[in-house]
């Protein structure tokens, strides 16, 4: 199969990008630009976070549905960025469960949980859980499990093929997570404005009929998958039985509006040939 897409990278704004398309069986599809180069994912980095609290959850170190974050919030409330606490600050602005406010102090206080159920800093957790059991060798967070992830292509490639067959946690769990979680709640999606529903899974945003939306027009209502303010995204597509990534050294901006959903528009097609 040639991904004659991919090379629509070559004209992106950017400094230095990178993107390659990948199967459930680990299978890489095609590749473009340097994918050993390490980037800054911002918040691609809560995918890998909040894989790393699934894998506490099986341990049995944490459940789910136990208080975590607000009065009143749990473990899934902060995954699916409804604990109520405010984007960047650790207040609270509404009650749990009552809008979907997409939160990265919500993603810090969930590492601080899980860092103090388990008795290991969550960067060495993530480390133990997630990163090395894949062989992500080039992939470190130093920092807020919201944003400061630093990856590479090579190895986000691995975790979108363990995201879409599972090895690391039960099927059943990675299910749950790609779910949508308090279903009808309405919020704010970062760079895409206001949307009814915001729907979201565990640590994952779900495409579902969003509009606009930083995937493709053509990408199936289950695409799940996240994107960062530093010009990066990975996404999951069960119907086209393929993930992307893609990470570039530019913040987002209206440029990544203009040249990502064509992009993955064009990537779609060529898989359906």
């Amino acid at each position: 199969m040639s991904l004659q897409s991919l090379a629509l990278i070559s004209n992106w704004p950017v400094p230095t990008a990178a993107a390659a398309v990948v199967r459930a069986d680990g299978a890489v599809l095609g590749t473009h630009g340097p994918l050993e180069h390490r980037f800054k994912l911002a918040s691609v980095t809560k995918p890998l976070a909040a894989y790393a609290a699934l894998v506490a959850y099986e341990e049995g170190a944490i459940d789910l549905d136990e208080p975590a974050g607000p009065a009143g919030a749990t473990v899934r409330h902060l995954l699916a960025h409804t604990s109520g606490l405010a984007f960047d600050e650790h207040r609270t602005t509404s009650a749990p469960g009552e809008r979907r406010l997409y939160s990265n102090a919500g993603f810090e206080v969930l590492g601080d949980h899980i860092a103090k159920a388990t008795d290991i800093p969550f960067g060495e957790y993530l480390r133990q859980a997630v990163l090395h059991p894949l062989g992500m060798t080039s992939t470190t967070l130093d920092g807020s499990p919201a944003k400061d992830g630093v990856s590479t292509v090579a190895d986000l490639v691995r975790f979108a093929a363990e995201v879409q067959a599972p090895r690391l946690l039960d099927p059943r769990t990675v299910a749950e997570a790609m779910s949508v979680q308090y279903p009808g709640t309405k919020g704010v999606l970062p760079g895409y404005g206001h949307q009814n529903p915001n729907d979201w899974g565990l640590g994952f945003e779900i495409r579902d009929h969003k509009s606009p939306h930083w995937t493709g027009n053509s990408s199936s209502p289950r695409t799940f998958g996240h994107f960062g303010q530093s010009g990066t995204f990975l996404w999951v597509d069960p119907v086209a039985g393929a993930a992307c990534v893609a990470l570039t050294d530019r913040a987002f901006g209206p440029w990544a509006a203009e040249v990502w959903t064509p992009f993955t528009d064009g990537v779609l097609a060529d898989l359906r040939r």
